[in-house]
């Protein structure tokens, strides 16, 4: 039973900074992530929600445990730390996949010529997280990740699916009306390690995230 599990879940974007007062971001608002966090909370009391800068208030008097970061390095931190046995994570977060090789100590000035930032790439969660399910010994533990594509996005996830060891993936095309970052609905399907394929129709993201869980404890109780 889901309410026998600690459930984490991931949400919002991350900020990689490249000078004092600019950073590498995205247009995730974290909603997505917070229906997540308010379903779980519905089912076990021992939810987490790790998150990246979102607005305050959509947080405001939420009964559960959030923990706020702002880089992919710090997402990565906080969520080895709160794996354990009996288990769930969600990475419905947005990390950003590169930055900034160095940081300005000083605000970059306009200049008359072009200005090139090298990059270099963000550590990936999911894989750290594969990597450490066997060593750390962990039992029954439940890996869900998000995909927002918007191009041979079926092959994608089933791909990352496979690559980065996960039970399930949930996909959702950020080009379709009604599914894209910031709005209050999505349109999910969702794909498992034992090779189901499940399409959600377009959903509130309170919906779909109820939606989302009953999958999982289905998939749990096989």
């Amino acid at each position: 039973m889901l309410s026998d599990y600690k459930i984490i879940i991931t949400g919002g974007p991350t900020r990689e900074w490249f000078d004092p007062v600019r950073y590498i971001s995205n247009a995730s608002s974290g909603k997505m992530g917070i229906a997540l966090a308010d379903e779980s909370n519905k089912i076990s009391k021992n939810t987490c929600f790790i998150h990246g800068p979102i607005n305050e208030h959509l947080l405001a008097g939420k009964p559960y445990r959030c923990i706020k970061i702002e880089s992919t390095n710090d997402l990565l931190e906080a969520v080895l730390a709160e794996i354990e046995d009996n288990s769930i994570l969600i990475m419905c977060a947005a990390p950003a996949d590169y930055t900034p090789v160095k940081k300005s100590d000083e605000k970059i000035k306009k200049q008359d010529e072009n200005i090139f930032i090298e990059m270099t790439r963000t550590p990936d969660i999911l894989k750290n997280v594969s990597q450490i399910r066997e060593p750390r010994g962990l039992k029954n533990f439940f890996v869900i990740g998000f995909a927002a594509e918007t191009s041979n996005i079926e092959e994608y996830a089933l791909s990352k699916l496979k690559e980065k060891n996960l039970d399930m993936i949930c996909l959702n095309d950020v080009l379709k009306e009604g599914a894209g970052f910031g709005c209050d609905t999505n349109i999910i399907t969702v794909y498992t390690r034992g090779g189901l394929k499940i399409e959600l129709p377009i959903l509130t993201k309170d919906k779909a995230a109820s939606e989302i869980l009953k999958l999982v404890a289905q998939e749990l109780e096989r």
